[in-house]
């Protein structure tokens, strides 16, 4: 299994380029069931969940072509397995998307249930009761969502008990085939909601309001195919500016989406951040202070992400002042709080909250990764740390950030992904040097 060896210490300056967002790559994908016609989709981050999905529609049928630069080819006019195996579910909760494009245009699905999530409860009952007020039995029996309907789904007003980004995605996918109009209330309002409208819109869908609380879809008969670019990764974006305001250091971010990432970006200048924006360069410059500790309160968006808590608390492990995160979204998603204790930052919980009282400098330890999220905020802090970090478990950041040691060695970062076979070896050889800096830190 391979981790992640960082040397901290390093201020970040350079540039790279965002990855198109894996929170819209994967719902589209499952879209392109909806089409008997080609669909070719670009700017696809090369990850495991993608891979995960390409899999899933191959097994289904589809026809799934990918070249060197990730475009894809999707040719779902033949399907001939309604089914979502556990196998692979279970890896990817983001499966269960192919549940509205599977009913609504062949009129039957068996998709499993995705099981736990380390986060927090994550429950479908809301997908399924969607489906159902348009006009679908639907069962759960033995660990498997059944869902057929004779004929077409039927348009109707959906009230969603709570605002979900997969359940919005699938009652739009599944009503943009229906007959009659579907108006769905508490909708997300998520950029990749309103980036998977704007794919279907482009195959012929009438959606309306997506980015907002009100969507609207006029279900027509069929969608023919075309192409489309998936929208870049906001979440990926202020991970690396916020690795880039941890170290100090002054960072341009490109091919990225400035307005997706307001609020990001306003707690990154209270942090004390300088920040320049175009059309889609994201410029940031801490002119080598040190960051300000910021608070934080998770909430849907058009609020501060839930999936930029764990980055946001290694800022503040290492920022000047003390300051309060709130999560509000899942209320398991503190898993990475005992991994920076144990390198030295000054955390404490209390129930959905914790309090980080900022230290100028982190200690490199071992440390395991839990979710996506929570490894980003740890190759932060390892960023951040004196000596060696060693983040274990890597598999969860592939999930979500591609080749994130090569992007933050593009700006300076001392990273490398190392196998089991080679661990040992070359972690000896990088304390020796650890050794050696402090020495001469010591006699300075």
């Amino acid at each position: 299994m391979d981790k992640l060896i960082i040397t901290g210490g390093v201020k970040l300056a350079g540039s790279i380029r965002a990855s198109g967002a894996k929170n819209s790559a994967l719902p589209i994908l499952a879209a392109s069931l909806l089409s008997s016609h080609p669909v070719s989709l670009s700017n696809i981050p090369h990850l495991n969940d993608v891979t995960t999905m390409i899999e899933l529609l191959g097994r289904m049928g589809a026809q799934v072509t990918v070249d060197e630069r990730m475009n894809i080819e999707v040719d779902c006019n033949v399907i001939n397995n309604l089914c979502a195996p556990y196998e692979l579910v279970k890896t990817m909760r983001a499966s269960i998307l192919v549940l509205g494009p599977l009913l609504a245009r062949f009129g039957r699905a068996e998709v499993s249930l995705p099981g736990g999530c380390a986060i927090g409860s994550r429950p479908v009952d809301i997908h399924i009761e969607g489906m159902q007020a348009m006009g679908a039995e639907v069962e759960v029996v033995n660990g498997f969502i059944n869902a057929r309907i004779d004929g077409r789904l039927k348009g109707t007003e959906l009230n969603l008990g709570k605002v979900t980004v997969t359940g919005t995605e699938n009652l739009i996918m599944a009503a943009a085939l229906a007959e009659g109009r579907t108006i769905i209330n508490n909708a997300a309002r998520e950029p990749e909601v309103e980036d998977l409208a704007n794919f279907l819109n482009k195959m012929g869908a009438q959606i309306s309001g997506a980015g907002t609380s009100t969507i609207v879809v006029d279900g027509v008969a069929k969608l023919h195919g075309g192409d489309y670019r998936v929208m870049p990764d906001r979440i990926e974006a202020g991970t690396y500016l916020i690795a880039g305001a941890m170290t100090s250091g002054h960072i341009i971010v490109r091919d990225a989406l400035p307005s997706t990432l307001k609020c990001i970006l306003d707690k990154l200048e209270e942090a004390g951040a300088h920040i320049n924006c175009n059309s889609d360069v994201i410029e940031l410059d801490m002119n080598g202070k040190r960051p300000f500790s910021v608070d934080v309160f998770t909430a849907p968006y058009p609020e501060f992400p839930t999936d930029m808590q764990a980055q946001f608390m290694a800022l503040n492990a290492v920022a000047q002042g003390t300051a309060t995160i709130t999560e509000n979204v899942f209320e398991n998603r503190f898993m990475h709080v005992g991994e920076l204790c144990r390198m030295g930052a000054d955390i404490s919980q209390h129930g959905n909250k914790v309090v980080c009282k900022g230290k100028r400098r982190l200690t490199g330890a071992p440390v395991m990764a839990t979710d996506l999220r929570a490894s980003a905020g740890l190759v932060l802090a390892g960023l951040m740390a004196r000596g060696v970090t060693i983040v274990d478990r890597i598999y969860h950041i592939d999930r979500g950030y591609e080749c994130i040691e090569e992007k933050l060695s593009a700006l300076g970062a001392q990273i490398r992904r190392v196998s089991s076979k080679t661990f040992s070896t070359e972690y000896a050889h990088l304390q020796r040097i650890a050794a050696k800096q402090d020495v001469a830190a010591a006699e300075e």
